[in-house]
């Protein structure tokens, strides 16, 4: 299957969404600081690189390697 450049952006966009709202939700953190950490991290980074099929998994299997990144690793801001 291929994917259009805007698809894998929206694909992207649309999973950022879900990361901040679940890190708002569980953990409290303000919106700024849910973004802060998804786009400081590796994960995020993964996510947006095509060749990683990230954008393909659902955003609850990527919440949780970003959860396993904010545990073990800091998040570089």
């Amino acid at each position: 299957m291929t994917v259009t450049k805007e698809d894998f952006q929206y694909m992207v966009e649309a999973t950022v969404s879900d990361l901040v709202r679940m890190l708002m939700e569980q953990t409290g953190a303000s919106m700024r600081e849910a973004f802060d950490k998804v786009y400081g991290s590796e994960t995020y980074r993964a996510l947006s690189d095509p060749q990683s099929t990230y954008y393909y998994q659902s955003p609850g299997y990527v919440y949780e390697q970003l959860q396993s990144e904010l545990k073990y690793q800091p998040i570089k801001q």
